[in-house]
């Protein structure tokens, strides 16, 4: 299957990194953005304006027509988590039968407890799902730095296709056929980082910031498996290694929100306006967990802090004397 007109839906920092991306890999790049002003600056400068200083490279076509865009080999959406649906339901009459429709969001819908993959088969029945994750910083993506990633599909061959069309040397993706692990790792980790922020915040050490990690994927692990993802992709590059990369450095809006939770800001105002999913994602975990039965101390710790029924130093302390256990 050859992909080789790609269109990228949303023309923010890791939008435009994946059309970067693709460019490299000598696809046909359409980049599509929603948001005038941003579009505009797109056009005059060839700058995303959440990205400065890295250009667009000039065989990447700019529009803001929707079904221009999507005439595509493949399709991908790079749109918050929360915005999906929308953008999903607006494209679905535009596209091509069988089109590879691929969300580059990490979150789960509020509300419906829907992931993404969900949404698009829903909203666009016709295309085909797919979930792109994993380690990776918009930043270091655009500059061409080593990154490996995973893109799932439940048709392996479209998997296999997607991996090959985006490759773009230093832009390393595998392949996967677990959806549901791939997407449910991105979305619960954000939460984790926010919690690894909080504990960097307040100043409680580099002990403790192993301590909830290691503490957090478990978390990680057993909320996967009570929805059906498989241990291997908890353990891959879309749980273990984007938990890592996200849980230890302030290049990550979730990671940066929760240091200015420890540091005493409010939740309304931790996330200085940039978009940190974990936020969204949080009260949605906890309540999918409690529906599975499933014990997540951290993410609850995290969703409590956010929601303002329970302050850090609480939050740290009911942690700090749960009854002691053992560690499997």
């Amino acid at each position: 299957m050859s992909l080789q007109r790609i269109a990228v839906l949303g023309g923010g920092a890791w939008g435009t990194a994946l059309a970067l991306t693709c460019a490299r890999a000598g696809r046909d790049v359409t980049l599509w953005e929603f948001d005038a002003r941003n579009s505009e600056h797109l056009s005059a400068s060839r700058e995303s304006l959440f990205l400065p200083g890295v250009k667009l490279d000039e065989r990447i076509g700019l529009t803001r027509d929707l079904a221009e865009a999507v005439r595509a080999d493949a399709v991908l959406a790079v749109v918050p988590a929360q915005a999906m649906r929308a953008v999903a339901g607006s494209a679905a009459k535009l596209l091509p039968a069988a089109v590879p429709f691929v969300a580059c969001a990490k979150g789960i819908e509020r509300g419906t407890h829907k992931f993404m993959t969900e949404i698009i088969a829903e909203c666009a029945p016709a295309a085909v799902p797919a979930i792109l994750s994993g380690p990776s910083f918009a930043a270091d993506v655009a500059r061409g730095l080593p990154t490996a990633v995973t893109i799932a599909s439940t048709q392996r061959g479209i998997a296999v296709a997607l991996a090959h069309a985006i490759n773009g040397g230093a832009f390393r993706p595998y392949h996967s056929t677990d959806v549901r692990g791939v997407e449910l790792g991105g979305a619960t980790k954000n939460v984790l980082a926010i919690a690894a922020g909080i504990v960097t915040g307040r100043g409680l050490g580099a002990s403790a910031s192993a301590a909830l990690t290691t503490r957090g994927f478990a978390e990680l692990v057993r909320f996967g498996k009570a929805y059906g993802a498989k241990t291997e992709t908890m353990m891959g590059l879309s749980g273990l290694g984007d938990l890592v990369l996200t849980c230890s450095t302030p290049q990550s809006r979730n990671f940066s929100c929760g240091v200015a939770l420890g540091k005493g800001e409010k939740p309304d105002t931790a996330a200085h306006g940039k978009l940190a999913e974990g936020v969204f994602t949080a009260p949605v975990v906890m309540e999918m967990a409690r529906a599975k039965n499933v014990e997540m101390p951290i993410c609850g710790a995290v969703a409590a802090i956010l929601a303002g029924t329970i302050g850090v130093d609480e939050a740290i302390e009911s942690l700090l004397t749960r009854p002691l256990k053992s560690e499997a």
